[in-house]
């Protein structure tokens, strides 16, 4: 005879459970989080593997495992390829979160749309009817009948068709709104989640299906669901992009078959994304002459060097307390090289509100665009603009030395490409051959830059 299942409260943040209810999470110190769920009583737990296309698997030496180069199935987007590494994998689960309405479903449904040619394809959709999946295919254009499309909830369900199905591609949107009947909890809550994706994730390893998962985000940015998801899955892609503007960015924050901070990105038109081959050019603006304040400077997200803009606004304040503000860089950065500045150049802006901004909504995150950063409080301040079709990059150090940044060879060709004439860098990036078209000039101190620019 079956027990009858208990009550737990279960953390929505972080998934601890607790046996009474409580204001504070013990574990993530989550206030007001613990939801109450009915648990199923052992010896109900959930049914795992035991489906067709199962591969098989044992204890083997580690001299007879394979280990020749997994081979990867192109989606017919380069953009989404260079994020997920080179393509998709065999048996690789991909969780792919979003804003509501950013386009998450939309690249996906081309994806499989451009896989269904050579592959069998699945789209399994828990949040919209097999019409509106219609209609979402007839508005992008997609004429492919070999995408097989399916509209359901519970997971043991989806696996027992899929594995009747064996799709070689298989996306499930959402994970949140699928359940598994050996659970009472309501769908979307962390127990579910966390089973229905175990169970998932344990259908692709097993059969070799490259799976996509959609997850929602919540207000802060985040995946939501427990934590655990992340580690559960082989990458984890962010699909980002302000609402009044058309460009989206991919990014892959992990990746066990790739480069992390890989960046792909995407224009959405009518009918559906397109890919941007030259993302420099969206992320620069086109002033009809210099503007003070304005620095350019080249960043590296993965393997992919970028062009952008660094922007800065320096104001006389009345307040005693001055305002220190950056969109797209870290605000602690940006304290650190204005006392640089004041100590080691004699500049200071102690009365002075000092906002600094990426154009594009991009977020650089290393230490080579410190002196790029530098130079456009310098030029706000002054009121000066900086030299036309000037590129900077390097970091700055405490003592005010500007030091070397990898890849710096890649980023002058990237902007030498672009049509830069003239480049500031760190004494350590010299090339040892010069660029056609491009004067570059190394300095070791930022006294030198400031010299050199003044």
């Amino acid at each position: 005879m079956a027990g009858k299942p208990r009550r737990v409260y279960v953390c929505q943040q972080c998934g601890a459970q607790s046996p009474k209810w409580s204001g504070r999470c013990a574990e993530c110190g989550a206030w007001n989080t613990l939801q109450e769920e009915r648990q199923a009583p052992a010896g109900t737990g959930l049914r795992r593997g035991g489906f067709a296309g199962a591969v098989e698997t044992g204890i083997r030496d580690l001299n007879e495992v394979d280990v020749a180069e997994v081979k990867r199935i192109s989606t017919g987007f380069a953009e989404l390829d260079r994020v997920l590494g080179g393509g998709l994998v065999a048996g690789s689960v991909v969780l792919i979160g979003g804003d509501p309405g950013i386009g998450k479903s939309t690249l996906l449904t081309q994806a499989l749309g451009a896989l269904s040619r050579e592959w069998r394809t699945l789209y399994v959709t828990g949040e919209e009817s097999l019409q509106q999946v219609g209609l979402r295919a007839r508005r992008l254009g997609l004429a492919t009948p070999r995408l097989r499309l399916l509209a359901e909830t519970e997971v043991e369900r989806i696996l027992e068709l899929a594995a009747q199905e064996r799709p070689q591609v298989m996306v499930v949107d959402s994970v949140q709104t699928v359940f598994t009947a050996a659970l009472q909890s309501a769908p979307g809550s962390v127990s579910q989640v966390r089973e229905s994706a175990a169970q998932l994730v344990q259908y692709a390893k097993r059969s070799g299906s490259a799976l996509f998962l959609v997850g929602h985000v919540t207000k802060e940015g985040t995946l939501a669901g427990p934590r655990i998801l992340e580690h559960m899955v082989d990458t984890v892609l962010y699909f980002e992009g302000d609402a009044d503007s058309r460009f989206r960015v991919l990014r892959a924050v992990k990746n066990r078959f790739g480069a992390v901070n890989e960046l792909g990105v995407f224009a959405m038109l009518d009918g559906g994304l397109k890919e941007v081959s030259n993302p420099s050019a969206i992320f620069l603006s086109r002033h009809e002459s210099p503007v003070p304040g304005s620095a350019v400077m080249v960043t590296r997200e993965g393997s992919r060097p970028l062009l952008v803009e660094v922007q800065a606004l320096v104001a006389e304040t009345h307040t005693a307390n001055p305002r220190r503000l950056a969109v797209g860089l870290d605000p602690n950065r940006l304290a650190i090289l204005l006392a640089v500045l004041q100590r080691h150049c004699g500049v200071t802006v102690y009365d002075q509100d000092v906002f600094v901004n990426v154009v594009g909504g991009v977020r650089v995150g290393e230490t080579a665009a410190d002196l790029a950063l530098v130079l456009a409080v310098l030029s706000s301040l002054r009121n000066r603009p900086l030299p036309e079709g000037l590129v900077i990059f390097g970091e700055v150090g405490l003592a005010g030395e500007i030091r070397p940044v990898q890849h710096g060879q890649e980023r002058l060709r990237e902007a030498a490409q672009q049509g830069f004439r003239r480049a500031l860098i760190p004494k350590a990036n010299a090339p040892r051959r010069p660029f056609e078209g491009l004067e570059v000039t190394a300095i070791r101190t930022l006294g030198e830059a400031l010299d050199i620019l003044s």
